[in-house]
């Protein structure tokens, strides 16, 4: 029962970590004060949609980020286990120690680590809201 409680949290974690993404913010410029706020997130709306029709992604690559932080977590965990596994006597199962907890600790690290979206994605949003007459602060 607990590991499928566990198995839950972590799905629920890898979801909301995956739902929440960089926005972009917009600067109050005159056009954002004539328009206001909820014409300004109906824009960013259009905005995005026209970016994900162009075939930009407005995920970066989490993903990829998760396995290469998996990764080089499950090496340096093999190396240090190995060394600790030596000088205990068995280099081998320290090895498979300090790998399956590097790896661990590195798809954490990984999954909790801001993503940023794609490059073409966040020029094309802020060119579309430019064209509006709004001004990208910065994306957040």
């Amino acid at each position: 029962m607990r590991r499928s409680l566990d198995a839950v949290v972590v799905m629920l974690a890898v979801w909301l970590v995956g739902c929440s993404g960089p926005k972009p913010v917009l600067y109050p410029n005159s056009h954002f004060q004539t328009v206001g706020e909820e014409a300004a997130q109906h824009d960013i709306a259009d905005c995005r949609k026209v970016a994900k029709a162009a075939g930009a992604s407005s995920r970066g690559g989490k993903g990829s980020a998760i396995a290469g932080h998996t990764a080089v977590g499950a090496g340096a965990g093999a190396a240090s286990g190995a060394v600790g596994g030596a000088i205990a006597g068995s280099a081998s199962t320290g090895a498979m120690i300090g790998a399956a907890t590097g790896a661990t600790g590195g798809f954490l690290s990984g999954l909790f680590s801001p993503s940023q979206p794609d490059p073409a994605y966040v020029n094309i949003v802020s060119r579309c809201l430019s064209d509006r007459g709004y001004e990208v602060a910065g994306w957040k």
